[in-house]
């Protein structure tokens, strides 16, 4: 079994955990580089990457992923400036999202050679991950065939609305950036972008559905358990970072 170390980062700036994500990707990459370069009959065994999985939340920020289109961004720069709402174009996939308070972000930085190289099947079992946590508020959430993240309704026409986005960026098979599940967000920010892309759908969060807030610490505590369950691994949960350093 694959051990998982969990960190709750907090409030943090994007671009700061950005720079961790990548640093901590680094470490596995090197060790992965490492192990390649080893002898085969010197190797007593695989790479020493580690995984990881972050939990933060974000000032508000509108991101945009490497095949995203910046005319699903439809403010200007000084409209961005009035909502206070920084920007930033990333490397992961997919298109334009929202990131703000009320929001859990999850950064998965895992070797996906230690569970199974298969891409496709970290995107299903992270919309797992999400799928599983939902139902516990009594949420009925699946998928939406040709879309990556968690949708409510998603085989409704007119009611389809995504609870959960998701975008990642995968170098030999080590993993960052992840899901941004909306628990309490104020989803007024989403009129201010088109969500992934998708012009015919709308947003939503845990908030809006169960019509009331949620207690979030809750939220990530149920994430983690699934996060373990759903890739059969122990999670390991460490001290909450604060003020991250990279």
């Amino acid at each position: 079994m694959e051990s998982i170390l969990f960190q709750d980062l907090g409030n943090v700036a994007y671009d700061t955990a950005w720079d961790y994500q990548e640093q901590l990707m680094k470490v596995s990459l090197d060790a992965k580089a490492q192990w390649y370069n080893t002898p085969e009959l010197e190797r007593l065994k695989g790479p020493d990457t580690v995984h990881h999985l972050l939990f933060c939340e974000h000032p508000h920020v509108y991101t945009i992923g490497k095949s995203g289109h910046m005319e699903n961004l439809l403010v200007n720069n000084a409209m961005l400036k009035e909502l206070n709402v920084s920007f930033f174009k990333t490397n992961r996939g997919g298109d334009i999202t929202y990131h703000g308070p009320g929001q859990i972000v999850g950064y998965p930085i895992l070797d996906l050679e230690r569970f199974f190289t298969d891409l496709g099947r970290y995107m299903r079992n992270l919309e797992e991950v999400m799928i599983r946590v939902l139902a516990t508020y009594g949420i009925v959430a699946g998928r939406l065939p040709g879309s990556t993240g968690v949708w409510l309704d998603a085989d409704v026409p007119g009611k389809a609305r995504k609870i959960c986005a998701m975008g990642v960026k995968c170098s030999r098979w080590v993993t960052i950036h992840g899901f941004a599940l909306n628990v309490n967000t104020d989803l007024n920010y989403f009129n201010y972008i088109v969500p992934c892309g998708i012009t015919d759908k709308s947003v939503t969060s845990l908030q809006k559905e169960l019509g009331r807030p949620v207690d979030e610490q809750e939220v990530k505590e149920k994430l983690v358990y699934e996060f373990g369950q759903v890739f059969g691994a122990e999670m390991i949960i460490e001290k909450p970072v604060e003020n991250v350093v990279v």
